[in-house]
């Protein structure tokens, strides 16, 4: 067993390892059953609040139990990425799109980051088993976030810093070494409504439960299928998810730009009117999207919420 001045010195090698790297904030929990968390999550999905997204039945158990993907897991490391940018292009008479979609894929950014970080683990701790996940695998990762004090769940359902609102990335390593955790922070959303009143198509039902399946960005990423007319003229311009309930939030006016390159967005991006997006092509899509989130929609999928806007 390792001692306590081990356990530290690990822990505190990995908090300066992910500034390193550019992570705005690191936590740590301990890798165990998330119990709370088990009834909410049958709950919401026996309502159906996933909506066609399958995927979110699946692996039930390891969703819960991190020792289910890392055999042996002792902690749990969340990371945090900014992704706020320098200018918001949905201020502009155009369609729009989500913040997070900008530039280039954060799967690639991140995930190449720990990449990095368990290399460096690796090197400087020694041998070490782990995984890491960039909303890759069934990992709850906003409620890991929120035990290891990186922030707290807000009524939107979204992880909230108090000195950088949300418009940030979640990540995860977990590992079988033994590190010493932080604990939670409070709830600072208070009586606070803004993200509740201000969604356009009531996805946010109850504090803290969203259902998705009434969610802008769930029918213009997530859903396949034709959009329901009963929501029609609701989107407010959004054309590839939504920051509205981000947008309103009080606690985003301490959002700081970040300092990524890959983040950027492409040229063409500020400039596109709306005709420009109605006439959009193929080759057009996949010059400005090329390494964006953005194609998770597909160019027939982006054509479908455009004309559904229109």
């Amino acid at each position: 067993m390792p001692g306590k001045s081990t356990i530290q010195n690990n822990t505190n090698l990995i908090k300066q390892e992910a500034e390193n790297l550019g992570f705005m904030f690191c936590g740590i929990s301990k890798a165990e059953f998330l119990s709370e968390e088990a009834p909410k999550l049958e709950q919401w999905l026996s309502k159906g609040m996933h909506g066609s997204m399958q995927y979110m039945e699946n692996h039930f158990d390891k969703r819960l139990d991190p020792t289910l993907l890392v055999p042996g897991a002792k902690s749990v490391v969340s990371l945090v990425y900014n992704y706020y940018p320098k200018k918001d292009l949905t201020n502009s008479d155009s369609y729009k799109v989500a913040k997070y979609a900008y530039g280039k894929d954060y799967h690639y950014v991140v995930k190449d980051k720990l990449r990095s970080f368990l290399e460096v683990i690796h090197d400087k701790i020694g041998e070490v088993d782990g995984r890491a996940f960039v909303d890759s695998a069934p990992v709850m990762e906003r409620q890991w976030a929120e035990r290891s004090g990186v922030g707290w769940i807000g009524k939107n359902s979204l992880l909230l810093n108090k000195k950088s609102g949300s418009f940030f990335f979640l990540a995860e390593l977990i590992l079988d070494l033994e590190l010493t955790p932080d604990g939670p922070v409070k709830d600072f959303c208070g009586t606070c409504t803004a993200c509740m009143d201000a969604c356009p198509t009531d996805a946010i039902p109850d504090p803290y439960v969203v259902d998705a399946s009434k969610c802008i960005s769930y029918f213009t990423i997530e859903l396949k299928d034709q959009i329901p007319n009963d929501v029609k003229g609701k989107f407010e311009d959004w054309m590839f998810g939504c920051d509205i309930c981000q947008d309103v939030c009080p606690w985003n006016r301490f959002s700081k730009p970040h300092n990524e390159p890959a983040f950027e967005p492409h040229e063409q991006l500020s400039g596109m009117t709306k005709s420009d997006w109605e006439e959009i092509t193929k080759d057009v899509f996949r010059e400005i999207f090329r390494k964006s989130a953005v194609k998770r929609t597909k160019f027939e999928g982006l054509k479908r919420n455009i004309k559904f806007l229109k």
